[in-house]
């Protein structure tokens, strides 16, 4: 798409709607990282962004493509198009929709404005690739080459052995979840046969974690005889707030969230941020600029649009894949699918009613069970581990955004139950008072911040704390390498880990290292980029006053600095 206004669009759009929930997380290649030898094939399934093609070769759009959009710019200095854009959304909201509460045509043409440049993403109205994509070819030639050839690895001393890195299990991460695990079954089939074993191990991340549990939903018979362990790292099959949240109504623009989102990324490498915006962003927080700026918009249009805006958005970029409805909390699904859809005698429901049978589809076999169906394979005998991440907020777009995170899942959800504190505040002293008493004192954080008592694996789910929902350290890989191929349900307390809650420390890229991890005490667990405050939301308003001035003159001191200091 060469023309700014689409380029604007859709950057927006990736603000508002999803960051990069699932990119698959990166670790580098390494031949050996664990402190055991597998005797079995390791599986590795990640989450979305490996990339996809369409039937001439040519890669499909993804929204984490938006920077080089923006970068290759190839504008020919016509700017009709540009202008046919703004005007085809522009006219519709403010003649039809402003002037006559007419909102139908503004839908229509933001849903065909920003569909352009997600065509070829998105999936058909039945949930079926169109144009002919889906993975490269050399992927493909991959997949095949392994599942019929053993990769096994030998020690010098002729033992056999199975690396973490040999076994990836690449899939179209937009499709229904249901029909890559009937693939992932047919894979671990051929990779048994190719290789003499009688079991795999399994590790996932992110929207893998939604295939596995599929595949356990609907094979627990095959599960239970050919795999021995699942392990989940950054787990969404309880719901990813980012995607949940963002077509449910529960949107909240928060400068405060924004910034300390910013100062994450700043913190973990993912871009440098320029001090003075989180100046700016503190004082636009504290002296409530943004809350006075959006208050009207808010009450005479936000309320009024927002359903018809959040299907035209959610149909036109990421919502005709059922790999993120998956994503969906249970206690958000149904309000979900009538922003998206409408409500049950709607005509988008009849529209998109193939895409809607997989959803449903999903929904019933496996979201509505999923403690059951993950319960089930344990006591088949399929050993389970779960990494939870933290150490960050949900980001600020999430009505949610206090929640204690890997900046897209909360604890709660990526550890199947954990009870949490928020950013604002610890679990309170008599809550952990009263555990301790209880005999549960082991189960609680240094920081305060969870008791891992209450998951549904408590003694087979791990903590870190500083690592990012993208990010795969070697020291997760090589506790969930042994998760998947101990032959052993292996647990806490005879783990490669110094203790269930750790503390992960990153480390400059330009070095050869993939950071540090340690045990966690109440010295090292302060490790957040930002202190959050809340405290403006019971001051009186002599206070908020004070805060105010406080604030503006912090801006106009970092904005002398910027414009007269080097």
């Amino acid at each position: 798409m060469k023309k700014s206004f689409k380029k604007i669009t859709a950057l927006l759009l990736t603000v508002l709607l999803v960051g990069a929930l699932c990119l698959p997380a990166i670790a580098k290649p390494t031949e050996w990282i664990s402190q055991s030898l597998s005797d079995i094939p390791i599986i590795r399934i990640s989450g979305d962004g490996e990339k996809l093609i369409d039937e001439d070769g040519n890669k499909v759009f993804h929204y984490k493509d938006i920077g080089s959009v923006f970068k290759n710019d190839d504008d020919d200095g016509d700017d009709k198009e540009t202008y046919r854009s703004i005007a085809n959304i522009l006219k519709p909201f403010l003649i039809q929709g402003l002037m006559f509460n007419n909102w139908d045509p503004y839908y229509e043409n933001l849903q065909k404005e920003i569909g352009e440049l997600f065509e070829h993403s998105l999936l058909d109205k039945n949930g079926n690739p169109q144009y002919g994509t889906g993975l490269r070819p050399e992927r493909i030639e991959k997949m095949e080459n392994v599942r019929h050839h053993d990769q096994a690895w030998r020690t010098p001393d002729g033992v056999k052995y199975y690396v973490q890195d040999r076994y990836w299990f690449y899939y179209d991460w937009r499709l229904d979840p249901l029909e890559s695990a009937a693939e992932l079954k047919a894979y671990i089939d051929d990779i048994l046969a190719s290789t003499g074993c009688e079991q795999v191990g399994i590790i996932a991340s992110c929207l893998g974690t939604n295939v596995v549990t599929a595949y356990l939903a609907v094979y627990p018979e095959h599960a239970a005889a050919h795999v021995r362990g699942v392990a989940y790292d950054g787990s969404v099959t309880m719901g990813a707030e980012m995607l949940s949240e963002a077509i449910s109504g529960k949107f909240n623009i928060d400068a405060a969230a924004i910034n300390r989102a910013l100062r994450d990324c700043n913190a973990i490498g993912m871009f440098n941020v320029d001090e003075f915006v989180n100046v700016t962003l503190d004082m636009v927080a504290d002296t409530g600029l943004l809350d006075n700026m959006l208050a009207i918009p808010k009450k005479l249009v936000y309320y009024r649009i927002v359903k018809g805006a959040t299907s035209a958005l959610a149909l036109s970029t990421f919502y005709t894949w059922p790999s993120y409805w998956a994503c969906v909390s249970p206690e958000d699904y149904d309000t979900a699918m009538e922003y998206v859809f409408g409500p049950e005698d709607s005509e988008k429901r009849t529209e998109y009613a193939g895409l809607i049978a997989k959803i449903e589809n999903y929904n019933t076999v496996v979201r509505q069970h999923v403690p059951e169906i993950l319960t089930g394979a344990v006591e088949s005998g399929v050993h389970f581990g779960v990494i939870s991440k933290y150490g960050f907020q949900t980001l600020p777009i999430c009505e949610t955004n206090y929640l204690i995170s890997d900046q897209f899942a909360s604890v709660g959800r990526s550890s199947f139950g954990a009870t949490t504190g928020t950013i604002y505040e610890d679990l309170s002293d008599e809550y952990l008072a009263a555990r301790r008493e209880a005999g549960f004192g082991d189960y609680l954080s240094p920081d305060g911040q969870i008791d891992a008592s209450t998951c549904l694996f408590p003694e087979s789910t791990w903590f870190i704390k500083g690592s990012s929902h993208s990010n795969w350290s070697d020291w997760e890989l090589r506790l969930l390498y042994d998760i998947a191929s101990s032959k052993e349900q292996l647990t806490v307390k005879d783990s490669c880990w110094p203790s269930r809650f750790v503390v992960y420390s990153y480390t400059n890229p330009d070095e050869d290292s993939d950071g540090e991890i340690e045990a966690m005490t109440p010295d090292n667990c302060d490790t957040e980029n930002w202190e959050a405050d809340d405290s403006a939301k019971n001051a009186n308003p002599f206070q908020k006053v004070i805060k105010a001035i406080k604030a503006w003159f912090g801006w106009l001191r970092a904005l002398f600095d910027k414009l007269f200091r080097k």
